[in-house]
């Protein structure tokens, strides 16, 4: 779910704690209007971080419910539990991007998961398999219960909180290639979303142009790198992931959708001209969802010259699911402002995670130091749009760009994008040979039109085609996932799984369901 501040507990809330808690964002929000205006934040060097979601699956690639046991005998602190039994997280260390950095990432991601996976396979009977895809195929719908939640008190309260607000159950309404329609009880169909969030992280005067820059490229990033098209036995949309995880998350009943409330998972509204226009943003908008006062004193804090951790405003915006989200921290006594980009699926390889990686952060680079900014030449809205298409479409989709105008995505990728992420990377100091090798897996998906959502889309094809039924289709496909994921070859280097099939395959596929 990817809450931002301290591990919360399980617990009741009423009508005092809430006001309370209201006010106390507030004095945060003031508070840090003045740590803006006169603290010295950490600034360099510039730093960037991951965090990857990913899925736990059997013998027969049913989700297994078994991420307690994983994570004892993997005992790594870098791996910890996420919402739904069957996901785990791999939070990565942060370091600077150049010159190696990259490398760095994709090798300690390449070890952490062997590390994880071999300590599985030598202690758990039936040992379950890490796998790194955006929306689990296999799912079906009784495995979205609310007994399959992780332990820990934090998940149980959240599911609470929104259900509370809600008053009513959760629908999930997607129009896609095939539609779904599923009513639940409990915000566990968002565990179906697996993710990987990067991290940048960047001074006050320079975060709203690089949160401007993330939000305008936010299209192209799904274009690339779209690998959640099928959900409960349907295929949707190339994103899967963006409306499932907008539905299972809004706390909003259809009367309040209708007034126009905002959601808590938001594209946004606006360009911004500094974070404090977010944070405010937050305040003024959306009302508590956890209401967990701390005893900080901000106002004291900043009078006794110390940099108040402002926990209240921390937990608050880690209850709001921008697609870009603004993040404070002083964990330490020194401030430091980051953007959170969470608009990436997992998968399908590291290789795939570390290439989107890149293509995002040198393309923000290159455009937050352009003399003439993208959103002054382009409106929120198109960069809405932009992302709505890539969500529907993914690499077939069509992207608006200012001096360039509606062209197919793989096209303002290969001619105007990637080149300017090359340039970011070279002036983040990355070396030349790790940004070709990184972004040459961007420029052969667009050549090549595959992605992670068009490979299981046509490896589905290929089981059908072979008279396998759909739960046996996307078993098979899943099983070939993880055998060419293992290869570290990136997905546009995989073969069509069509040419591994034999005439018995898809029999065999519905003997194993």
């Amino acid at each position: 779910m990817g809450i931002v501040g301290a591990e919360v507990e399980h617990r009741a809330f009423n009508r005092r704690d809430r006001i309370r808690y209201r006010d106390k964002v507030q004095r945060d929000v003031a508070a840090l209007g003045q740590l803006l205006a006169d603290a010295e934040f950490v600034t360099e060097p510039k730093l960037a971080g991951l965090e990857v979601e990913l899925n736990l699956v059997d013998s027969r690639m049913r989700p297994a419910m078994r991420n307690a046991e994983a994570l004892a005998v993997v005992d790594d602190p870098a791996v910890v539990s996420e919402l739904g039994r069957f996901n785990v997280e791999l939070n990565v260390e942060p370091r600077s991007l150049g010159p190696r950095g990259l490398s760095s990432f994709e090798a300690s991601i390449v070890e952490t998961l062997r590390r994880a996976q071999q300590r599985i396979d030598a202690a758990l009977p039936d040992p379950p398999q890490i796998v790194m895809i955006g929306t689990l195929p296999t799912l079906e719908p009784h495995h979205l219960d609310l007994a399959n939640i992780s332990a820990g008190g934090r998940y149980l309260l959240l599911n609470e909180q929104v259900l509370e607000f809600r008053q009513e159950n959760i629908i999930i309404d997607i129009d896609g290639v095939e539609d779904l329609h599923l009513e639940s009880d409990s915000i566990m169909p968002e565990a179906a979303c697996t993710s990987t969030q990067v991290h940048l992280q960047v001074s006050p005067d320079e975060f709203a142009a690089h949160w401007n820059a993330a939000q305008a490229v936010a299209g192209a990033q799904l274009v690339v790198g779209a690998n959640s098209p099928y959900l409960l036995g349907r295929r949707l949309v190339a994103e899967t992931r963006v409306p499932l995880f907008e539905q299972a998350t809004d706390t909003r009943s259809a009367e309040l959708v209708a007034q126009g409330v905002r959601p808590r998972v938001w594209f946004g509204e606006r360009w911004v001209t500094s974070i404090f226009d977010l944070f405010e943003e937050n305040a003024r908008y959306f009302p508590a969802l956890l209401p967990i006062t701390d005893a900080e004193d901000p106002e004291g804090e900043l009078a006794a010259g110390r940099v108040p951790r402002l926990p209240e405003l921390n937990l608050h915006n880690g209850t709001i699911y921008r697609w870009n989200r603004p993040i404070f921290s002083a964990p330490d006594g020194r401030p430091h402002l980051r953007v959170e980009n969470r608009v990436l699926p997992a998968g399908p390889t590291v290789v795939d995670t570390v290439a989107n990686a890149a293509f995002f952060a040198g393309l923000v680079h290159a455009l937050a130091h352009e003399e003439e900014p993208i959103w002054t030449r382009m409106s929120f809205g198109a960069a809405e749009d932009n992302f709505r298409a890539a969500v529907r479409d993914g690499i077939r989709a069509e992207q608006y760009w200012p001096g360039v105008g509606q062209v197919p995505g793989p096209e303002l990728v290969l001619r105007t994008l990637l080149p300017l992420a090359a340039r970011g990377l070279a002036d983040r100091g990355v070396d030349g040979a790790d940004a070709d090798r990184l972004l040459g897996v961007i420029e052969r998906r667009c050549l090549t039109r595959r992605n992670g959502a068009t490979w299981q889309i046509d490896a589905v094809a290929a089981f059908e085609d072979r008279g396998a039924d759909r739960r046996a289709a996307l078993r098979g496909m899943l099983n070939g996932y993880i055998d060419l994921a293992r290869s570290q070859a990136p997905v546009d280097r995989w073969p069509p799984l069509s040419r591994a099939l034999r005439d018995g395959a898809a029999s065999e596929a519905n003997e194993r369901t």
